[in-house]
């Protein structure tokens, strides 16, 4: 399949893109800096842009495509800059014109109703440190609710750096205790498993081990 990834430098988003080609479909990447893809640079089409900056370069990333994948994040800041809402506005209406449907959104627990499946420690952490980077990514996640596209969100636990099993948690409702963990690289695994398939159309997915 023809996949646009957005995010494609962090990560995450690097995992898709990894195993998006390891499994011979081709990516497009829109990236600020094309350095920061590392050896990926050579295997897949580029685009230099920002998505909340370049409507038309996000446009020309989707424009193609039969999937579109956003593991945008804000990285360690804990102030959003309102990044998922902004390049919401860019990706839904590209899409909408492209006429290309599928999406998968990497987006948090703790964000809309997820927060009420978090145990305790991690809520308190979410209201302390991450509300202005889980308000943002709400608002986002409504504008992707209303559009009539064919996503998919998902709401990763604590992500770590672990390597690839395949052997996670997945589900509208995921029993969570502790402080519940999930690699990037298990997520990614998810995303390019169900990049073909409705299973998970319009539904908000946790994952955890």
């Amino acid at each position: 399949m023809k996949l646009a990834v957005f995010g494609a430098t962090g990560n995450t988003g690097r995992e898709v893109v990894k195993q998006a080609l390891a499994k011979g479909h081709e990516v497009s990447v829109l990236v600020r800096n094309a350095d920061a893809l590392g050896e990926l640079r050579e295997r897949v089409r580029v685009v230099v842009g920002d998505t909340t900056a370049d409507p038309a370069r996000v446009e020309g990333t989707i424009q193609g495509q039969e999937v579109v994948v956003s593991a945008l994040g804000a990285g360690k800041s804990f102030r959003s800059g309102d990044l998922i809402e902004k390049s919401m506005r860019a990706i839904i209406p590209a899409m909408q014109r492209a006429g290309v449907r599928r999406i998968f959104v990497v987006s948090a627990c703790g964000v809309g109703e997820t927060r009420r499946q978090a145990p305790l420690v991690p809520r308190l952490m979410f209201r302390l440190l991450l509300g202005d980077i889980f308000t943002d990514k709400a608002v986002g996640e409504a504008m992707l609710r209303a559009s009539g596209l064919d996503w998919t969100i998902l709401y990763p636990t604590l992500l770590t750096d672990a390597p690839v099993g395949g052997r996670y948690r997945v589900g509208e409702r995921v029993a969570l205790s502790g402080m519940p963990k999930i690699g990037r690289a298990d997520v990614a695994h998810f995303i390019v498993a169900h990049l073909e398939g409705d299973a998970y159309v319009r539904r908000g997915v946790l994952m955890s081990y």
